[in-house]
């Protein structure tokens, strides 16, 4: 069994508001780190991009388990790979391949520079499929990037979602070991399916974008911040639990 906590738009700016709520998750986390196989956080960890914010995401995100880390549209890609990954700074995409004793991940990166909405380039769709088809060893894969490659009627979130997603959704099937696709952005915890794979979107640590029937503002900011667990039996059935945290 695999246990996966998956924590998302974190938003960090240095302030109070976002720290509060960045420790509130990932201090939950901590104290049962040794029953979790990772962490994934699925984008927008920086607000701004700036290098304070990721020094502050880097000391928030130092857990005694293994932490996964991919880029947001909040996030800018040298910064980022100086702050998180101890690389030197670069402008190409981030794309990496993280295997651990249960579990391969794809860490994708969806975000297009300077604006809000993404797509996976046909470089990133390239490495994708090379790097599928490179795991033989029977291990689970699990696809993840920032942006939901589908509508998830949330129109503040749809208009600013993945595009161009046929090209994701034909390549996926020709790569049996792959379980679920995983990703953020949305600020609303939802599941649905995706080119016949589950498809599991964290909710938001920052805020909450509230569903068009809900009543409420575009962005809620008083929403308890919320995180998923994603458990893969040893059947490669998932089972995912959403947590909200008062």
């Amino acid at each position: 069994m695999i246990v996966i906590a998956h924590v998302s738009d974190l938003h960090l700016d240095t302030g109070p508001r976002a720290t509060r709520r960045a420790e509130r998750v990932l201090d939950y986390l901590r104290d049962m780190a040794d029953r979790l196989d990772v962490v994934l956080v699925t984008g927008d960890i920086a607000d701004h991009g700036a290098a304070a914010e990721y020094d502050q995401a880097q000391a928030l995100l130092k857990l005694p388990c293994r932490v996964l880390v991919l880029p947001g549209n909040h996030d800018i890609r040298s910064a980022f790979r100086v702050g998180l990954l101890d690389e030197s700074a670069a402008e190409d995409e981030l794309n990496r391949v993280v295997r651990t004793p249960g579990a391969v991940f794809m860490l994708c990166d969806s975000t297009i520079p300077g604006r809000d909405d993404g797509m996976l380039s046909d470089r990133t769709l390239t490495w994708l499929d090379a790097a599928l088809a490179a795991e033989t060893d029977g291990r689970p894969v699990f696809v993840c990037f920032h942006h939901p490659p589908a509508e998830l009627h949330t129109p503040f979130v749809d208009r600013v979602r993945q595009f161009g997603e046929q090209r994701l959704a034909e390549l996926l099937p020709r790569h049996p070991q792959v379980v679920a696709v995983l990703c953020g952005h949305a600020h609303v915890a939802a599941t649905t399916t995706f080119a016949g794979l589950p498809l599991c979107v964290g909710p938001g640590v920052a805020s909450t974008v509230p569903l068009p029937f809900e009543g409420r503002a575009d962005v809620d900011y008083d929403l308890a911040p919320g995180l998923a667990f994603h458990i893969l039996d040893d059947q490669h059935r998932l089972v995912t639990h959403f947590r909200a945290l008062d």
